[in-house]
């Protein structure tokens, strides 16, 4: 069987970190539940999204701690490339490498410290989403909801057929890629708890005037079809509008009805989204534009231009992109965002008030520290790119006293070749009368 029915991803590294984050949110899913008698899966992304990114904190600020350094090393990195810039032999290039080292171990960072940050990050958050996409197959509490009503469906003839003229009707397609066209051939090919699955994403993924054709559909299931409805409207909706409905089709519905409330609201998800995720950026410190400085690169000016461009893009392509997942996805966005706005706000005020020199003086010791542990004496690698200097300066040097002679040579040729009666030529005998005189 191919696809993701509605179980959890199964994916080598993205799977068992959404195992994980889906247990947490089932978790918290039941706690507002029992506790508080909230049945609400929206409570649950804004609680484990706030969670998430509050674990994640830490890492955040020590990646924006390296970006500060980072930009105050960048002159340096940038003398020692235009010292280099038109030398392409191996042992330039070594010192180079060896130079550039040495102002990271000045600094006590390293090269790939963001890199980190973001690799332990990114499969964290991409997981998340997988979780919010799909459900039912991470909070058990949702999934069981369901029960009921399947055994009905099931149970019921020639119910794939239906199943699948109520697709057609209500024009959607689930998570584990059911449409109108293949549900009858995959719900034949499965069965058991995998049939039940297929179902269970079928009704989950049913947009809102799906369920009012369901009662004429399975009128034997009216009964089952209102209490799974009855808690559908507690868990799966918020401000009225079904979380698993996208906002484009939420629109698009209830224009024809004139329900310009739902609309506005449907359209504020997008807009919200773009907004966190706009002002999220416009706070995190930005690459410094110098257009004063003289040892700008093109590189450099690439890199910026590409930073720009993706900082407006970004918020542009999860607008548009808004109208089409569902509705709880795009709160999650949002959410984020805001979540990313309020942390980043409060990590400035406390960058601002850092001791730079202090933490370059704190990694220094820690490098230093940790070469003595590896058997590195403190001095070794600056000998090492100070012999390699001087012999590049050496080799410099030769070159320039060659050039010098060579010129010397060429002005003799012209001497002798200069044209009697020319400039050249009454230039030459005053030089040879200069030079006789000279000599007494």
């Amino acid at each position: 069987m191919s696809g993701i029915v509605l179980t959890a991803y199964d994916g080598a590294i993205l799977g068992p970190i959404a195992k994980f984050l889906g247990a947490i949110m089932n978790a918290i899913y039941l706690l507002m539940y029992n506790v508080f008698g909230v049945e609400s899966i929206v409570f649950s992304i804004v609680l484990i999204t706030i969670i998430i990114y509050m674990c994640l904190l830490p890492l955040t600020i020590k990646q924006q701690k390296f970006s500060k350094l980072s930009q105050k090393m960048q002159p340096e990195i940038q003398a020692i490339q235009d010292k280099y810039k038109n030398k392409k032999d191996q042992e330039s290039m070594m010192a180079m490498q060896q130079e550039t080292t040495l102002v990271y171990e000045k600094y006590g960072v390293s090269p790939s410290g963001s890199c980190i940050q973001l690799l332990i990050q990114m499969p964290i958050l991409f997981a998340l989403y997988r979780v919010f996409y799909n459900v039912p197959a991470y909070v058990t509490s949702i999934k069981s909801t369901f029960t009921g009503l399947v055994d009905g469906i099931i149970g019921t003839s020639g119910y794939a057929n239906t199943l699948a003229k109520l697709m057609e009707e209500t024009n959607f397609t689930t998570s584990s890629g059911l449409t109108a066209n293949n549900v009858v051939e995959k719900l034949g090919d499965v069965s058991g708890s995998q049939l039940k699955d297929y179902i269970i994403d079928i009704l989950y993924k049913l947009p809102s005037n799906g369920w009012e054709k369901l009662y004429d559909i399975f009128p034997d299931l009216s009964s089952t079809i209102a209490s799974v409805d009855e808690h559908i409207q507690k868990f799966n909706y918020f401000l009225g509008l079904n979380i698993s409905d996208t906002p484009a089709s939420i629109i698009k519905l209830n224009f024809a009805d004139k329900n310009f409330g739902f609309i506005i609201l449907a359209l504020l998800i997008p807009i919200l989204s773009y907004l966190s995720q706009l002002i999220s950026i416009k706070l995190m410190p930005q690459p410094t534009d110098d257009n004063n400085n003289k040892n700008k690169n093109s590189a450099n000016d690439q890199m910026a231009q590409s930073m720009k461009t993706m900082n407006i893009m970004m918020p542009l392509m999860s607008f548009v992109i808004c109208f089409t997942v569902p509705v709880g996805l795009g709160i999650y966005w949002a959410c984020s965002g805001f979540v990313r706005v309020i942390q980043q706000f409060f990590i400035n005020r406390h960058i601002q008030n850092l001791d730079l020199d202090d933490i370059i003086a704190k990694n220094q010791e820690k490098d230093r520290k940790k070469r003595e542990k590896m058997g590195i004496s403190e001095n070794q690698i600056r000998n090492a790119a100070n012999i390699n200097t001087k012999s590049i300066d050496s080799k410099a040097n030769y070159t320039s006293y060659a050039n010098k002679e060579l010129e010397v040579e060429k002005a003799k040729e012209a001497k002798k070749n200069a044209k009697a009666g020319s400039l050249a030529s009454k230039a030459n005998l005053v030089s040879d009368f200069n030079e006789r005189n000279s000599r007494k």
